[in-house]
């Protein structure tokens, strides 16, 4: 008999529901909340309240295009964590309510684990062990996937994400928010003529702070001489920065994959979406001879299948969770991965 779960993501500012047959997707929906754009960045009381006014009307749209009626539900996959208290108070709500009234287990999901997991739901999947570089507005990661459930942080950024460090110098440049994808967009127009420090954090791990600084303080300088040099320049600034920022991402990750001997990579996230890295990474795929794999766009951001997916496996080796677990803005992959399938 098959497994049919409804999988629910709040984490940020992204509202997400899908339903899965097994480990096939027949619906995957998502509500952007544009509302923070005029903020220049994601107001944690508007996300709540967005999640909540989006749940109810996304439940019945996912049902309606899945064709799967309430009562063939089998589990509610929810995201626990990390994200935003509130947003994640909001999905987390909505699962136990859909649980108790339907009388079907609940399965808990940590938000970074199912990102790697991205990379599971189409072909080609990445063969076991793999190297999978997340990178998203919250999380820059190195993980070691030896199998499903077994995963080993090696590691993190010491500051700021990638994602934060694109939409906070796209922000300096007067571009709207999130700054990365217009970054992105701009970058393919530019070339990347202006220098900035490719930052060092020791070991496999990342730092994108310095970078900000840098860019401030360059754009100080030369906005004092030409009030205009942003204008005049954007899409070679824009190229730089991004050239920067990728060159920060892969070279740890090339370290990595020489040390332990692995040529199956997978890129995961937000910023997996990003045509800069992922013509970075097709480069790499020659030169390293690697195989690299990408989740499919409507993946790489924040959605509901990456959950469902990861999910589909948990409910496999029975951790489902009581429907006591609480909300964790704090939720470190390792403690997701150790396999406990109840409590907090």
């Amino acid at each position: 008999m098959s497994l049919i779960i409804l999988a629910i993501e709040s984490s940020c500012d992204d509202s997400s529901m899908a339903i899965l047959r097994d480990d096939q997707v027949l619906a995957n929906l998502t509500f952007d909340q544009k509302i923070h754009q005029k903020y220049g960045g994601v107001v944690p009381e508007w996300a709540s309240r967005q999640h909540f006014e989006a749940m109810l009307p996304l439940y019945r749209e996912v049902c309606q295009q899945a064709g799967i009626s309430a009562q063939e539900l089998n589990a509610i996959a929810v995201t626990q964590g990390p994200g935003l208290m509130g947003s994640l108070v909001v999905g987390l709500g909505f699962a136990k309510g859909l649980c108790l009234g339907l009388g079907i287990p609940l399965l808990r999901v940590n938000h970074l684990e199912a990102h790697v997991m991205s990379l599971m739901i189409d072909e080609p999947r990445p063969v076991f062990p793999f190297l999978c570089l997340t990178v998203s507005g919250g999380h820059t990661m190195l993980v070691l996937v030896r199998g499903i459930g077994d995963m080993e942080l090696l590691g993190t950024t010491i500051d700021d994400a990638a994602g934060e460090a694109f939409d906070k110098i796209g922000k300096m440049l007067g571009l709207p928010f999130p700054g990365g994808p217009e970054i992105d967009r701009l970058a393919a127009q530019g070339q990347a003529v202006f220098k900035f420090p490719v930052s060092k954090a020791g070991s496999h791990n990342f730092s994108f702070s310095g970078l900000k600084t840098s860019v401030l303080y360059f754009l100080k300088k030369k906005t004092a001489e030409d009030p205009d040099f942003i204008t005049k320049n954007l899409n070679d600034l824009c190229a730089s920065a991004q050239y920067t920022i990728i060159e920060m991402l892969t070279r740890p990750l090339m370290v990595l994959a020489e040390e332990m001997n692995i040529s199956q990579i997978g890129i995961a996230g937000g910023v997996s979406a990003n045509r800069g890295l992922r013509n970075r990474m097709a480069e790499l795929s020659r030169t390293q001879e690697w195989q690299v794999f990408f989740p499919a766009l409507q993946y790489c951001t924040d959605n509901a299948a990456m959950i469902g997916i990861t999910a589909f496996h948990k409910f496999k080796d029975n951790l489902v969770s009581g429907l006591d677990v609480a909300a964790l803005a704090r939720y470190p992959l390792t403690q997701a991965v150790r396999g406990s399938g109840s409590g907090a």
